[in-house]
Protein backbone atom coordinates (compact mmCIF):
# COMPACT_ATOMS: atom_id res chain seq x y z
CA UNK A 1 0.00 0.00 0.00
CA UNK A 2 1.25 3.46 -0.89
CA UNK A 3 0.72 6.40 1.44
CA UNK A 4 2.38 9.62 2.49
CA UNK A 5 3.43 12.86 0.84
CA UNK A 6 7.00 13.65 -0.22
CA UNK A 7 8.55 16.76 -1.78
CA UNK A 8 11.13 16.22 -4.52
CA UNK A 9 12.70 18.05 -7.44
CA UNK A 10 13.19 17.25 -11.12
CA UNK A 11 16.69 17.89 -12.43
CA UNK A 12 17.64 19.46 -15.78
CA UNK A 13 17.66 16.00 -17.41
CA UNK A 14 14.07 15.27 -16.38
CA UNK A 15 15.00 12.86 -13.59
CA UNK A 16 13.47 12.67 -10.15
CA UNK A 17 14.03 10.51 -7.10
CA UNK A 18 11.31 8.11 -6.11
CA UNK A 19 10.83 8.21 -2.33
CA UNK A 20 12.81 5.38 -0.76
CA UNK A 21 9.75 4.13 1.15
CA UNK A 22 7.96 3.64 -2.17
CA UNK A 23 10.82 2.05 -4.11
CA UNK A 24 10.56 -1.24 -2.23
CA UNK A 25 6.82 -1.53 -2.87
CA UNK A 26 7.28 -0.65 -6.55
CA UNK A 27 9.95 -3.25 -7.19
CA UNK A 28 12.67 -2.97 -9.83
CA UNK A 29 10.48 -2.06 -12.78
CA UNK A 30 7.32 -0.02 -12.78
CA UNK A 31 5.03 1.94 -15.05
CA UNK A 32 4.44 5.69 -15.08
CA UNK A 33 1.31 6.85 -16.87
CA UNK A 34 -0.85 9.91 -17.31
CA UNK A 35 -3.11 10.29 -14.33
CA UNK A 36 -6.40 12.03 -13.74
CA UNK A 37 -6.64 15.50 -12.21
CA UNK A 38 -3.37 16.70 -13.75
CA UNK A 39 -0.92 14.24 -12.19
CA UNK A 40 1.04 11.13 -13.16
CA UNK A 41 0.46 7.64 -11.77
CA UNK A 42 3.23 5.25 -10.76
CA UNK A 43 2.23 1.58 -10.69
CA UNK A 44 4.27 -1.47 -9.74
CA UNK A 45 4.40 -3.94 -12.64
CA UNK A 46 1.87 -6.13 -10.85
CA UNK A 47 -0.59 -3.29 -10.20
CA UNK A 48 -0.21 -2.01 -13.77
CA UNK A 49 -1.04 -5.48 -15.10
CA UNK A 50 -4.17 -5.58 -12.92
CA UNK A 51 -5.21 -2.12 -14.09
CA UNK A 52 -4.48 -2.92 -17.74
CA UNK A 53 -6.53 -6.11 -17.45
CA UNK A 54 -9.50 -4.10 -16.18
CA UNK A 55 -9.08 -1.63 -19.04
CA UNK A 56 -8.98 -4.46 -21.56
CA UNK A 57 -12.45 -5.57 -20.45
CA UNK A 58 -13.98 -2.24 -21.46
CA UNK A 59 -16.03 -2.50 -24.65
CA UNK A 60 -14.21 -0.92 -27.59
CA UNK A 61 -17.58 0.01 -29.08
CA UNK A 62 -18.13 2.72 -26.43
CA UNK A 63 -16.44 6.03 -27.19
CA UNK A 64 -15.65 6.75 -23.52
CA UNK A 65 -14.01 3.34 -23.17
CA UNK A 66 -11.81 3.97 -26.20
CA UNK A 67 -10.91 7.42 -24.92
CA UNK A 68 -10.10 6.09 -21.46
CA UNK A 69 -7.89 3.30 -22.85
CA UNK A 70 -6.06 5.66 -25.19
CA UNK A 71 -5.49 8.11 -22.38
CA UNK A 72 -3.74 5.59 -20.15
CA UNK A 73 -1.96 3.32 -22.63
CA UNK A 74 -0.63 6.04 -24.95
CA UNK A 75 1.03 7.90 -22.12
CA UNK A 76 2.42 4.91 -20.22
CA UNK A 77 6.11 4.12 -20.02
CA UNK A 78 8.12 1.46 -18.21
CA UNK A 79 10.68 2.82 -15.76
CA UNK A 80 13.62 1.45 -13.88
CA UNK A 81 15.37 3.47 -11.20
CA UNK A 82 19.09 4.15 -11.50
CA UNK A 83 21.51 3.48 -8.64
CA UNK A 84 20.49 6.76 -6.98
CA UNK A 85 16.79 5.82 -7.10
CA UNK A 86 15.99 8.29 -9.90
CA UNK A 87 13.70 7.75 -12.86
CA UNK A 88 13.61 9.67 -16.14
CA UNK A 89 10.24 11.15 -16.95
CA UNK A 90 9.58 11.63 -20.68
CA UNK A 91 8.69 15.14 -21.87
CA UNK A 92 5.16 14.10 -22.82
CA UNK A 93 4.45 12.99 -19.25
CA UNK A 94 6.11 16.02 -17.66
CA UNK A 95 4.09 18.29 -19.95
CA UNK A 96 0.85 16.45 -19.15
CA UNK A 97 1.30 17.04 -15.42
CA UNK A 98 2.88 20.50 -15.74
CA UNK A 99 6.00 19.27 -13.98
CA UNK A 100 8.82 21.79 -13.81
CA UNK A 101 11.19 21.62 -10.86
CA UNK A 102 9.24 21.18 -7.61
CA UNK A 103 7.05 18.08 -7.38
CA UNK A 104 5.06 16.25 -4.74
CA UNK A 105 4.88 12.45 -4.71
CA UNK A 106 1.92 11.02 -2.82
CA UNK A 107 0.84 7.50 -1.98
CA UNK A 108 -2.71 6.54 -2.93
CA UNK A 109 -3.47 2.93 -1.97
CA UNK A 110 -2.32 0.82 -4.96
CA UNK A 111 -0.26 3.51 -6.69
CA UNK A 112 1.81 6.63 -6.19
CA UNK A 113 1.07 9.95 -7.88
CA UNK A 114 3.42 12.69 -9.06
CA UNK A 115 2.07 16.25 -8.94
CA UNK A 116 3.58 19.62 -9.67
CA UNK A 117 3.69 21.48 -6.38
CA UNK A 118 1.38 24.20 -7.78
CA UNK A 119 -1.21 21.70 -9.06
CA UNK A 120 -1.15 19.77 -5.78
CA UNK A 121 -1.76 22.95 -3.79
CA UNK A 122 -4.57 23.99 -6.16
CA UNK A 123 -6.15 20.54 -5.91
CA UNK A 124 -6.04 20.68 -2.13
CA UNK A 125 -7.69 24.10 -2.26
CA UNK A 126 -10.57 22.61 -4.26
CA UNK A 127 -9.97 24.39 -7.56
CA UNK A 128 -9.52 21.23 -9.64
CA UNK A 129 -12.72 19.29 -10.46
CA UNK A 130 -12.98 15.53 -11.08
CA UNK A 131 -13.33 14.57 -14.73
CA UNK A 132 -16.69 13.24 -16.01
CA UNK A 133 -15.07 10.19 -17.58
CA UNK A 134 -13.41 9.16 -14.32
CA UNK A 135 -16.82 9.26 -12.63
CA UNK A 136 -18.24 6.97 -15.33
CA UNK A 137 -15.32 4.58 -14.93
CA UNK A 138 -15.84 4.52 -11.16
CA UNK A 139 -19.47 3.53 -11.73
CA UNK A 140 -18.17 0.64 -13.86
CA UNK A 141 -15.83 -0.44 -11.06
CA UNK A 142 -12.63 0.46 -12.93
CA UNK A 143 -11.36 3.06 -10.47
Amino acid sequence: MFMGEYSHTIDAKGRMSVPSKMREALGEKYVVSKGLDGCLYIFSETEWEKFAEKLSTLPWTLKDSRTFKRYFFSGATECEADKQGRISLPNVLRDHAGLQKEVVVIGVDDRAEIWSRDNWEAYNNGTIQMDEISEKMAELGIL
